[in-house]
């Protein structure tokens, strides 16, 4: 009777054990695949950095994603991914149940922008691209490019970030950080202007500073990757020569409605880039000049060459003296006078190196 008794048990108990695995595996399917009100176009959701799983779940039911919050919660427990979702931007392409929504969140890298930086931009240009692609604010991304606390962070010793920000095409999450996304572009350049060039300033006699300037002036002068060894050279031998620069894109900096044809009272404007009047290389750099003009600045090529002044089609005629000078600066107004008289545009008016 008592081995009836016990076995009676035993066969309850063994059925009230499969009872509540069958219950925990049917509770588990229907809050994991609880079913979302799930729209058909995909929906783009912002987790800002350190949210709970219960604030994520209130944002998604803020944005329609989720009807009802505690089975997302649950849901997300019970697959052990409660503190796996990370902040960022997330495209969600599959809302119609829990656990896609949460696959999503987990597996899926946050929206990417690829973002290309030309060369020869200013900070103000820079920033309003990074407004444009990403919604930056760029008044704090101005803001930290002039901040010296911020400056020094970043391991640099230097006025302003003008010249710092290296042109490239960087990989961006949507709702970036100024700090991270300005850390990211100087880390650029920490790698560009390395050790080796660094030594190859050092032994031009000039500071990385004095180098970016000088690198940011050729990238203005130059459209062509073959001039800008020449172009460099040319203000190299001026350096030498204690002749002052008479840079044309310094001037450009400091005019407040340029990029136009300058004037000779533009070249009187009292500033410390203003290389008509100051000898040497200016305060600072005048763009974010890219790869091929900070080598060049540090490779001028072997010439004697003092000036230079643009043809008319984007090369520039290079001469040893001021007759020279001269002689090219008369072609170049007879061409634009012939330009205007026929009507044609697009001629290049630029003149760099002396006037």
């Amino acid at each position: 009777m008592v081995r009836i008794l016990d076995s009676n048990l035993s066969h309850v108990a063994g059925s009230l054990l499969s009872l509540a695995i069958f219950a925990g595996i049917a509770f588990y399917g229907l809050v994991v695949y609880w079913p979302q009100p799930g729209q058909n176009e995909p929906k783009k959701i912002e987790v800002p950095s350190g949210s709970s799983l219960e604030e994520i779940a209130e944002l998604l039911h803020d944005n329609s994603i989720v009807d009802v919050t505690k089975p997302f919660v649950l849901a997300a427990q019970l697959m052990g991914y409660e503190k796996s979702i990370r902040a960022g931007v997330f495209l969600l392409r599959d809302v119609t149940s829990n656990i896609r929504i949460i696959h999503q969140l987990v597996r899926s890298e946050p929206v990417v922008h690829r973002i290309t930086v030309p060369e020869g931009l200013r900070n103000e240009q820079i920033a309003g691209i990074f407004q444009e692609k990403l919604g930056l604010d760029s008044t704090e991304f101005l803001t930290l490019c002039s901040d010296e606390q911020f400056i020094h962070s970043l391991g640099l010793d230097v006025p302003s970030l003008e010249g710092f920000l290296t042109p490239e095409t960087y990989l961006f999450h949507e709702r970036e950080s100024a700090e991270t996304i300005i850390g990211t572009m100087v880390e650029q350049y920490r790698r560009l202007f390395d050790e080796i060039l660094r030594e190859r300033s050092a032994e031009l006699g000039l500071t990385a500073l004095e180098a970016i300037s000088l690198a940011s002036i050729i990238e203005g002068e130059a459209i062509f990757d073959s001039e800008r060894s020449l172009i460099s050279a040319v203000y190299h031998n001026r350096l030498k020569k204690r002749m002052k620069l008479q840079a044309d894109p310094t001037i450009q900096y400091i005019i407040k409605d340029g990029p136009r044809r300058l004037l000779k009272r533009d070249l009187l404007i009292e500033s410390p880039y203003n290389t008509y009047l100051n000898p040497g290389l200016p305060s600072g750099p005048i763009n974010n000049p890219g790869k091929e003009s900070i080598l060049a600045a540090l490779n001028p090529a072997d010439v004697d060459y003092l000036y230079f002044v643009a043809t008319g089609e984007g090369y520039h005629t290079f001469t040893k003296t001021e007759e020279e000078h001269r002689h090219a600066k008369r072609k170049l107004r007879a061409l634009r006078r012939k330009v205007r008289l026929e009507g044609k545009e697009g001629t290049s008016e630029k003149v760099g190196g002396s006037r």
